[in-house]
């Protein structure tokens, strides 16, 4: 019989473990409690369970980057759960820290049946709910293990959003209401819908876009949903709804929809630690850009700021390149756009807005193809740039960021510290990448980013490598 040892380098009371008639030495600190706690023997525990399971993964705990995949990356959490070794187990699979300058492409993920994506719902743990094809929702693990595949009722999933612990939040711009499915055992579970007894234009109000859930914390159960409804006379707001309860609570920001400012968002951002939800539209057409941005104070549902482009509230410096696309770096509190004519990135502090708080940034040789087409993504304190010739990141050097205090005096600068000399960009992609399309969607969860192009079928995943030499800005 062998022995393995797969306590890690703390010291601690050792556990023997006779797993199917194969010897385990392991501290009784990282097992289960009804493992750790059995009573005290001469002769090792028995477990009747197979012993290359635990052997595999207690490899890949210590070694994730040499560990062979003996066995599906499921089946090895699933077995893990017994030991009470799975949160070590999803620390070694994942991924290094999501650096931007040194991701590359990791793997794709391809749904068996209907494969072209509708829209991207990952969560912090690095898993992954991806809607594709007519209705259907697949989820992947931490691993990006598959695990399930359902149909819902719906035609097209165009907003799509995960809730912890095995729930998804969904809706169509073809078909009325907000859905919550299990995604494990494939079954639907509530409705929710926005109308007005008082107003016979709001019913059969369509999801168009849903807030991506906060950090997972202590407060990330209680963290209300929010999602954009738009009724069939345009009549549009943000419902609140309740997680527990999956009931609506509160509408903010009920609009006619009637004129190009007053159409529905097509992205919501919550911010906790403020108090602010964060929403954008924007269209394209044949004379460019239009669109605008605003901020609600969520206990009141008053607007506190807001600006449209081109021209209106909130004028920019540069009118006439209104922007293509926006986020909200949360843990930064700072609002990025690209702008659509020169491609440039702007960043506005969110505790110094006023009537033109942009700091503008220009890309690399390579950017001159402008920002038409763009995608922003803003993850983990990096933003992301969709580019007709590849794809930006940008990142704000740590220096900067934590010591500002004589650079609001100096050219280039607003008040709060943002310089755009704080600030490094690159493209991270390689011809190759950039030959397969452009980006059509981009979402981070976890340490990977989602990247969908257009009339291609699979999900790109990029991470950073293991053997990445890349070091942080600090």
């Amino acid at each position: 019989m062998g022995t393995v040892d797969g306590g890690g380098s703390k010291s601690g009371t050792v556990k023997q473990l006779n797993v199917g008639g194969k010897l385990f030495s392991l501290e009784a600190s990282s097992l289960s409690l009804s493992l750790s706690l059995d009573s005290p023997s001469p002769n090792p525990t028995f477990v009747d369970r197979d012993p290359a399971l635990l052997s595999a993964i207690l490899a890949a705990i210590r070694a994730p980057s040499s560990a062979a995949a003996a066995f599906p990356a499921r089946v090895l959490l699933d077995e893990a759960h017994f030991y009470g070794l799975h949160e070590q187990l999803v620390a070694a699979l994942s991924p290094p820290p999501l650096r931007g300058f040194s991701v590359s492409l990791a793997s794709t993920l391809c749904p068996a049946s209907e494969p072209y994506p509708t829209a991207l719902a990952p969560h912090h743990d690095g898993s992954l709910c991806l809607s594709h094809g007519i209705g259907e929702v697949t989820y992947y693990s931490p691993a990006l293990d598959h695990l399930a595949t359902f149909r819902t009722h719906l035609h097209r999933i165009t907003s799509l959003r995960q809730l912890p612990p095995s729930l998804v939040i969904l809706g169509s711009a073809s078909a009325p209401g907000l859905h919550v499915y299990d995604f494990l055992e494939g079954r639907h579970v509530a409705s929710v819908q926005w109308w007005d007894p008082t107003d016979t234009r709001v019913s059969k109000a369509k999801v168009i876009a849903i807030a991506a859930r906060p950090p997972a914390d202590a407060a990330d159960n209680n963290s209300p949903i929010l999602a954009t409804f738009e009724s069939p006379h345009r009549e549009n707001c943000i419902v609140v709804v309740d997680p527990v309860t999956l009931k609506p609570t509160q509408e903010i920001g009920r609009q006619s929809g009637s004129a190009a400012k007053s159409s529905t968002p097509d992205r919501v951002v919550h911010l906790p630690a403020l108090g602010l939800v964060f929403a954008s539209f924007v269209s394209s057409g044949a004379f460019g850009y239009s669109g605008y941005m605003r901020l609600w104070d969520i206990r009141s549902g008053n607007v506190v700021w807001e600006t449209s482009e081109p021209g209106g509230a909130g004028r920019s410096s540069r009118f006439g390149d209104p922007f293509a696309d926006a986020d909200v770096d949360v843990k930064q509190q700072a609002i990025y756009k690209v702008c659509s004519k020169s491609g440039d990135v702007a960043v506005a502090d969110l505790r110094c807005l006023g009537n033109d708080p942009w700091v503008y940034m220009s890309s690399g040789p390579r950017g001159s193809g402008g920002g038409y087409g763009s995608v922003l993504n803003c993850h983990q304190s990096q933003v992301f740039v969709s580019r007709k010739d590849g794809l930006e990141v940008w990142s704000r050097l740590e220096e900067q960021r934590h010591n500002t205090g004589d650079l609001a005096e100096q050219p280039g600068t607003k008040e709060r510290g943002i310089d755009e000399r704080s600030y490094r960009s690159c493209y991270v992609d390689t011809e190759e990448d950039a030959k397969r399309g452009m980006i059509q969607m981009m979402e981070g969860g976890g340490d990977r980013l989602f990247v969908t192009r257009v009339e291609m079928q699979c999900v790109e995943v990029w991470e950073t490598s293991h053997l990445a030499g890349a070091i942080p800005l600090s």
